[in-house]
Order: C-alpha cells, then sequence, then structure tokens
C-alpha cells in the first residue's frame, strides 16, 4: 500500500496553450463539481456506515498524482506541447485500475474524481484491483492517425514505469479505443529487454483481439449496463419489453447499451450527442444509427431518419428510461424535473450531480449508480488482463457469462445492503465497496 504523495514530471519545456487545450468557464465548472460530487457521496456513506476514521483518512487521499508534459512533432514539421496525467487513488485491493481518456476536459480534478470512483467500483465488482484515471488535454479530432500514435507512444514513454502489469494497467475511455491500447502496450513493451517484452503486453487492457484482446471486450460495458436493467427489471416486475428509451452519449457505450436493450424488446426513441440531439416517436435502429456514425466522423448529427430537437428537450422526452453514457455532471437541478422515465441507468461516470439526484429522488425515479451500472468494463478487462496472466483465450460466450454473474452478484449485494441501511442504491453500492477496503485495511494494517 503507497504512501500519499504527488510525482510532476517535466521535460523542462514550457507549456503552450493551443486552441484544443481552451475550456469554457461552464466546462471548468462541470469539472470541479464532479470531484465534488464523488467526495459528497464517499462522506455520506461513510457516516452511514460509521466507517473506520483512520480508513476514512485514506481514503479520503490519492496516493499519487502523475503529470507529464512531452513534446511531439506533428505533421507539418512544428513541435506541440501536451500535457498527460495519471491520478492513482488507491492499491489496497490490488494494482490501480482505469482508463485513459483524450479529451479537452482532462485534468488533475477530473482524474482524480474518476480515479476514486474506480477504486469504488473495482472493490465493488469483487475485482483484485485499486483506483486509477488519467489521460491527455486534447482535442482528438484536431489530429491526424499519425500524430494520435505518436502522442499516444510518447505520453507512454513519458509515464514510463508508473504504469505496468502488476502496478497500474490503463484502459480506453472516452476518445480511446483498442488501437491506441495496442501502441501503449507496444511502446511500453518495447522498453524493456527482450527477455521480459512478451510478459508486459497485459500493461493495458481493450487491446485490439490481435494484441491479446479479450473476445467481447468492446462490448461489456454496455453489457453490464443492460444487465443491470435486467436485474432492476427482475426485482421491480417490470418487462423491458416495450419500454422507451433515450441514450445520451453514442459512443462505444451507448451504441452497445442501445444493441442489448434492443434485444430485450425496449424502443430507442432518441439520441444525444455533441453533435445533435436526434429523436423519433416510433423508434431508431441502433444498429442503422451506428453504421451513419461510424461513416461520419463518430457523430449522429446528419441522421435522415429521425427528426431533430434542441439540446434542452432531451431529458425531458416522455419515455421509460434514460441512459447517460457521455460525461458527467450531465443530470443537474437545471433539468433533473423534466425527467419523467422510471430508471435512469449511469452507463457514464458520475453524470448525475448531487442536486439532480436529489430532485430524482423525490420524484420517485429509480437511479442505479454508476459504480454498478456501467462495471461491466472493467469487469471484462479484469478477465482480458488474466487470460493474458495465464495465456489462455476464451469465447465471448464464456466472457459475456462471466460479466453477467459479477454484476448480478454486485447488484444483489447492493439491494440487501440498501435494505440492511434502509438507504438508496448509491449509498449501498458505496457501503458495500467500503467495507471491502476497510476490512482490508484491518487485517493487514498499516506499514510500519
Amino acid at each position: 500500500m503507497s504512501t500519499s504523495h504527488t510525482k510532476t514530471m517535466d521535460t523542462t519545456i514550457p507549456e503552450i496553450l493551443t486552441p484544443e487545450t481552451t475550456i469554457m468557464n461552464t466546462t471548468a465548472r462541470n469539472r470541479q463539481g464532479m470531484y465534488r460530487v464523488v467526495m459528497d457521496q464517499f462522506e455520506h456513506a461513510a457516516d452511514i456506515m460509521g466507517l473506520d476514521p483512520g480508513v476514512r483518512k485514506i481514503l479520503s487521499r490519492t496516493n499519487s498524482e502523475i503529470v507529464v508534459h512531452f513534446p511531439v512533432k506533428l505533421d507539418d514539421g512544428s513541435i506541440e506541447v501536451f500535457t498527460g496525467y495519471r491520478v492513482q487513488h488507491n492499491n489496497a485491493l490490488g494494482p490501480y485500475k482505469g482508463g485513459l481518456r483524450y479529451h479537452q476536459t482532462v485534468d488533475l480534478d477530473s482524474a482524480r474524481a474518476l480515479a476514486i470512483w474506480m477504486t469504488w467500483k473495482t472493490a465493488l465488482a469483487g475485482l483484485p484491483y485499486g483506483g486509477g484515471k488519467g489521460g491527455v488535454e486534447i482535442n482528438p479530432k484536431l489530429y491526424s492517425p499519425g500524430e494520435l500514435e505518436r502522442i499516444t507512444r510518447r505520453f507512454t514513454y513519458a509515464l514510463g514505469d508508473n504504469i505496468g502489469p502488476d502496478l497500474d494497467i490503463p484502459a480506453p475511455d472516452v476518445n480511446t479505443n483498442p488501437q491506441i491500447m495496442a501502441w501503449i502496450a507496444d511502446t511500453y513493451s518495447s522498453t524493456k529487454s527482450p527477455a521480459t517484452r512478451f510478459t508486459n503486453l497485459h500493461v493495458v487492457t481493450g487491446k485490439p483481439l490481435g494484441a491479446g484482446g479479450l473476445e467481447g471486450r468492446d462490448r461489456a460495458t454496455g453489457f453490464g449496463v443492460v444487465a443491470t436493467l435486467k436485474a432492476w427489471s427482475k426485482r421491480t416486475g417490470k418487462p423491458l419489453s416495450g419500454m422507451r428509451y433515450i441514450v445520451q452519449g453514442f459512443g462505444n457505450v451507448g451504441y452497445w447499451t442501445s444493441h442489448f436493450l434492443a434485444e430485450e424488446g425496449a424502443l430507442l426513441i432518441a439520441v444525444q450527442d455533441a453533435s445533435a440531439t436526434i429523436y423519433h416517436a416510433n423508434g431508431i435502429d441502433p444498429e442503422d444509427l451506428n453504421r451513419h456514425v461510424e461513416g461520419n466522423n463518430r457523430s449522429i448529427a446528419g441522421y435522415d431518419k429521425a427528426g431533430t430537437l434542441t439540446p434542452e428537450e432531451f431529458f425531458g422526452l416522455p419515455c421509460d428510461i434514460v441512459v447517460p453514457a457521455a460525461l458527467g455532471n450531465q443530470i443537474t437541478a437545471s433539468n433533473a424535473g423534466n425527467i419523467k422515465a422510471q430508471v435512469v441507468a449511469e452507463g457514464a461516470n458520475g453524470p448525475t450531480d448531487t442536486e439532480g439526484e436529489a430532485i430524482l429522488r423525490k420524484n420517485g425515479v429509480d437511479i442505479i449508480p454508476d459504480i454498478l451500472c456501467n462495471s461491466g468494463g472493467v469487469i471484462g478487462s479484469y478477465y482480458e488482463w488474466l487470460q493474458n496472466k495465464r495465456s489462455e483465450s476464451w469465447k465471448i460466450e464464456e466472457v459475456l457469462e462471466m460479466i453477467h454473474d459479477k454484476v448480478d452478484s454486485a447488484f444483489n449485494k447492493v439491494v440487501v445492503t440498501a435494505e440492511e441501511f434502509q438507504v438508496n442504491w448509491r449509498d449501498a453500492a458505496y457501503i458495500v465497496a467500503l467495507r471491502r477496503l476497510e476490512k482490508t485495511y484491518k487485517e493487514r494494517g498499516i506499514f510500519p
């Protein structure tokens, strides 16, 4: 178990402020709010369960915060300096685990919040992992594939031994994908001796199949979202078949959630991303929309089989299920009262702020919390990591069954704990995670 410290590595090249790293004030407030939300949720759950004061102090701090500034030569021959982050929150249960995102909102505050959520998520799922998160402050759409490869490889090199297959294991997140994971794995393993190179490829998960990836990892998060909705359906006696749902964000999570919900007989009626809000009362085919997105620079804009709405109308649409699968702090006091759905399934990390959640609960809307709802991704990552360590290969049917079992088990623990403490599912999910961490610290003690 690491002691708390901060590492800052700098190439001594001054940071260059570029247009893609300029963030609007409203976005900055959202990032700060996300960290406040995760800490509010932690403190509230810790109060309810009476968390050990010493353990509480440990878990309220991150272990390490790594900032790197690294230069990259662009296609036109110019040099640009990028800023990358990796926050390692806690490793009491095992190696740090969490995604790397390429987005202009990446900074220490957002990385802290997301790393802390990963600690709770892995603990709740019963995985031998801690929590980490990070990324590069960048708008990837402004760079060519060759530039993105050089940015990725240079970022990996800058992180150095702060990541590793038994230390800190990154994975895909917003705007990153299997190709980027393959570049990270290749760069990291290339810095090792020839004799150990192939024992380091599981430094990341979410890799392409040819580079040691897992069958089904691409759909694991969306599959897990629907697995929790099926568990909710079973508990409430409300069949998913015929339910109308809306999805915010149509990347990997949004698409696969829509795919599996459609298999359950539910009807997708609206989708929103940064480019547009589309709606069709009689339904949108997720597969057809996905084909459009893949050929349209990952954007739903211009989809001609649905009408368009203003962004403000999205959450107020009449539906049964809302799936926020984009960025954090999307459901707030300003729009939560518009939601008429029966359930919000949090496919994104931290999509609902404290004030928005209070309004949803007052209005009788069920919430499947993020650390439970979207845990299928990290569970899939665990099986990829295990597959690599064992030099095995599993079929997709086996993988999805294992993910479903773990998600279902976590859901049941949350329900039982909610009844024990007479609390909502988010508080219960936190309590399950915190109990496991508390037990570990009490059994192992604090070195020295």
